[in-house]
């Protein structure tokens, strides 16, 4: 069975989330993973993953999507999310902007926020603007899950 946009009517593989031509997000579906579902995390995972970074590090691990696996230390005051091909984080996909996000580093603390993407940037499940990021917190962007950690916790 294959997956149709409400928007522009092209057929997509059933596993599609977002529209290969418009970018625009397809109906319900059943997936083993939902977009929208948020489940916080009890224990603090990635714990080799944290040793690679410095303490004082952010970390991203793309926990879902075409490059699930990879990591991204957030060294950088600003690192820009998109699939501009100068992009600090890369994703190179149909469902990300070319300039999608920005994270930035604020003392301790980091802050994403979504630059005008066409299909969002979503932290947790729910749609941001600018949200400050926390230790376990997922954050969305296109087809892409990263979840955030943040070096000095644990």
């Amino acid at each position: 069975m294959t997956a149709v946009c409400p928007d522009c009517g092209r057929s997509g593989e059933p596993l599609d989330r977002f529209c290969g031509a418009c970018g625009a997000k397809l109906g319900e579906q059943s997936h083993d993973e939902p977009t929208d579902a948020f489940d916080p995390v009890e224990e603090l995972p990635h714990g080799d993953d944290r040793e690679r970074f410095p303490t004082e590090c952010g970390l991203f691990v793309v926990e879902s999507g075409p490059m699930a696996g990879s990591r991204y230390g957030l060294e950088a005051v600003v690192t820009s999310v998109g699939r501009h091909g100068k992009a600090g984080i890369l994703l190179d996909d149909v469902t990300v902007s070319r300039r999608h996000a920005v994270v930035e580093r604020i003392g301790d603390r980091y802050v994403a926020s979504d630059v005008g993407s066409l299909n969002g940037t979503w932290l947790n499940g729910k749609r941001i603007d600018s949200a400050e990021l926390n230790d376990g917190d997922e954050l969305q962007v296109g087809r892409f899950k990263l979840m955030f950690f943040h070096g000095t916790a644990g």
